[in-house]
């Protein structure tokens, strides 16, 4: 059999991370993709969010005491994990523009996964702490300063409004910035609720409202939380990305003139935005690897948006090719305990 072993074999772990063979061929395809966000705009518009944000915090803190208002003070512990998701979101962003070096190979591009996380976990855990003290004052409601908690949330849906369009300049593609947005969005319905429920208190007297209105935004809040949480965590255990079949890929793949069958197909996200696949490709004896390698590489970029791409290249072995063209399913693969579906031309099992 003749090898054409162009990169380092399917793994995550293996292979140099500028996508090159320093010891022959590089079939690691990176050409024409950048990693990560525009981080210094993004950083601008998140730090002007993080100014408006506390500014206005610190007055809602004072006022929501002396108005006794749940929802003043719920909002105000709100825009609190707000202000630590964005400078969580700093952090990582400028963690995530460090090079890749040492023993970290992808760089520390899953801090802003990491942040994002902390987001999802703020905001379920603050969800949870303001659902108890609402359905507290469902069955006591208190004394509430509706004229003073009105112009109050008045003033912070105005604020929320410029801290929400100034994240949403921001590149929203990155699940850290998604985090610190959906904090942020989330703060806006509830400045809404309570304008609403400041209203209804003026209008009729009727304190629960107040209490009312933190249980809507409660339950915006686990939505975006849980939603933060499950798209990080498909990240961190290395899912593929949304939307994509990796059966229907490998499919895809084996269809391609000259390759006889695909295996250890491995198809994750480094981080948000940026997948990367690794597979072991067999080609017809005689074949052009280079060629194939090449036809895979595009089609991978163009229909997939995938550019980090680690593809070993080898001539298939006379059984491995007798087994393709009979179509026979179950059959040994060319390596042992290949990791996940073998994908060969025709019907096979996934």
């Amino acid at each position: 059999m003749s090898r054409h072993d162009h990169g380092p074999t399917p793994g995550r772990t293996e292979g140099p991370a500028d996508g090159h063979d320093h010891g022959g061929h590089g079939h690691a395809g990176h050409a024409g993709h950048a990693h990560g966000v525009s981080a210094d705009a993004d950083r601008r518009w998140l730090a002007i969010a993080l100014t408006l944000i506390t500014g206005f915090m610190a007055v809602e803190v004072v006022i929501g005491v002396v108005a006794r208002s749940l929802a003043l003070i719920s909002d105000a512990a709100h825009m609190l994990t707000d202000a630590a998701s964005i400078v969580l979101a700093l952090i990582a962003m400028r963690l995530a523009a460090r090079p890749a070096k040492g023993r970290f190979t992808y760089g520390l591009k899953r801090a802003e996964i990491l942040s994002a996380q902390a987001n999802g976990l703020t905001l379920l855990l603050l969800g949870v702490w303001l659902a108890y003290e609402a359905v507290r004052r469902l069955f006591a409601p208190p004394e509430v300063a509706g004229g003073l908690m009105l112009a109050t949330a008045l003033a912070g849906i105005v604020v929320n409004v410029a801290a929400t369009w100034c994240l949403s300049r921001a590149n929203r593609s990155s699940l850290n910035v998604e985090g610190a947005y959906q904090h942020i969005l989330n703060d806006l319905f509830a400045f809404i609720g309570t304008a609403i429920a400041a209203l209804i208190v003026v209008l009729t007297g009727f304190a629960r409202a107040d209490a009312i209105a933190t249980l809507v935004v409660v339950v915006l809040m686990v939505k975006a939380g849980y939603g933060l949480l499950r798209d990080s965590g498909r990240i961190f255990l290395e899912a593929a990305p949304a939307g994509l079949d990796p059966d229907a890929l490998g499919d895809r793949l084996v269809a391609q003139k000259q390759v006889v069958e695909v295996h250890d197909l491995h198809v994750w996200q480094i981080t948000s935005g940026q997948a990367a696949l690794s597979a072991h490709v067999l080609v017809e004896p005689g074949g052009d690897c280079h060629s194939v390698r090449r036809v895979l590489g595009e089609l991978l970029r163009d229909d997939y948006g995938i550019t980090h791409t680690t593809l070993q290249v080898d001539h298939a072995p006379e059984p491995v090719l007798q087994v393709a063209r009979s179509g026979a399913a179950g059959a040994d693969t060319h390596c042992a305990g290949a990791h996940g579906p073998v994908h060969r031309d025709g019907p096979h099992p996934h």
